[in-house]
């Protein structure tokens, strides 16, 4: 009983809740802006506190996924999404990165891309690297993450590779519901993400208009420091992992990731949907409960309206706790019919 009561409590913003906010929020704080752990890691032979944060960042994704994956087993889409979450954490954002600086590389993270890691299309860095790095940063940023966004939607990252969204989905599970569903959060979402996405190209574009050239870029290049503090450090880890416990787990996801954001807009012309299958919602409203980006999934099911959001990252929970199989999650294409008119239109006689 009182296991269940303490469950409960951290779960639903009880006293507990708020002491691991703090407790969260505390350890970011000290992260970022102090070296007291550099002595803890280095006692326990790591080179750093960032080693350390890797270590412990990479022991909370697996721990919480495992859970996932016993919660979820039923769920052939959620252990595989799970599973992949885990290994990219463990290889391509911790142990690769750790290899390449063992045998004096520069320590990339091929799980990141532009705009959510600036700095892989920032001049001054990227001309810096191994030409292979370079191919990967431009070709990854520039095609592979449009491209593949086209075809699956903005899940393919957020829900599948970025490790912002892993820890979400696999630590952060217990808090997924306490997302704000308001509609005053989602027009403030729609303002602050897409203004953080302007940032970031206009000031890429600046950095590299001004290579070179001295005074202006070492400004722009200030300038950039103050990004990563606001944004990558603040934004992203004081707030958006200290407030899971109060304010759901995509915080950082809604408001203010550019990499959500840029994809977001590609997912509103691909190919990517959450499909309803019409006369068939209860209005039970557990899909808009558990959904992690504040999205009313139950309005468009109520109105038998397949619908793609630009927030969606296809997490697909809305799909496994509907209890009437109502939503899916597809990439979809046009009806044969229509095809078929689209190629009549395509071959009819001219003139």
């Amino acid at each position: 009983m009182i296991k269940n009561r303490l469950l409960h409590d951290v779960k639903n913003r009880g006293i507990s809740a708020w002491f691991l906010s703090a407790v969260f929020t505390a350890f970011y704080l000290v992260l970022y802006f102090t070296e007291r752990l550099t002595p803890i890691a280095q006692a326990i032979g790591l080179d750093s506190k960032w080693t350390l944060y890797g270590a412990l960042y990479t022991l909370a994704v697996t721990a919480g996924g495992i859970h996932v994956i016993r919660k979820y087993k039923h769920n052939r889409y959620q252990v595989i999404r799970t599973v992949t979450v885990i290994v990219i954490q463990a290889t391509f954002a911790f142990s690769i990165p750790l290899l390449l600086k063992f045998f004096q590389q520069p320590e990339y993270y091929f799980s990141y891309f532009w705009p959510l890691k600036m700095e892989y299309l920032t001049p001054s860095y990227i001309f810096s690297l191994p030409l292979p790095f370079i191919i990967y940063s431009i070709l990854g940023s520039a095609l592979l993450v449009p491209i593949l966004g086209v075809f699956f939607g903005k899940r393919w990252y957020c829900s599948w590779v970025c490790g912002c969204g892993g820890l979400a989905n696999t630590f952060g599970e217990p808090w997924r519901h306490l997302s704000d569903k308001s509609t005053t959060s989602w027009k403030i979402e729609k303002v602050t993400v897409h203004a953080v996405l302007g940032i970031t190209i206009l000031l890429t574009v600046l950095l590299f208009i001004s290579y070179g050239t001295g005074n202006t870029y070492r400004q722009l290049a200030n300038f950039q420091t103050l990004y990563g503090l606001i944004v990558s450090s603040i934004l992203a880890g004081v707030v958006g992992v200290g407030l899971y416990p109060l304010g759901g787990t995509r915080i950082w996801c809604r408001f203010a990731c550019p990499m959500a954001a840029l994809l977001g807009l590609v997912q509103k012309i691909g190919r990517y949907r959450i499909k309803v299958k019409e006369n068939m919602c209860i209005s039970c409203g557990l899909c808009s409960k558990y959904c992690e980006m504040g999205i009313d999934v139950r309005a468009y099911a109520q109105a038998n309206k397949s619908f793609t959001r630009a927030s969606c990252v296809g997490c697909g929970i809305c799909a496994e706790v509907c209890p009437r199989g109502v939503l899916k999650l597809e990439n979809f294409s046009p009806p044969a019919a229509t095809k078929a008119k689209l190629v009549q239109i395509k071959t009819a006689p001219r003139g």
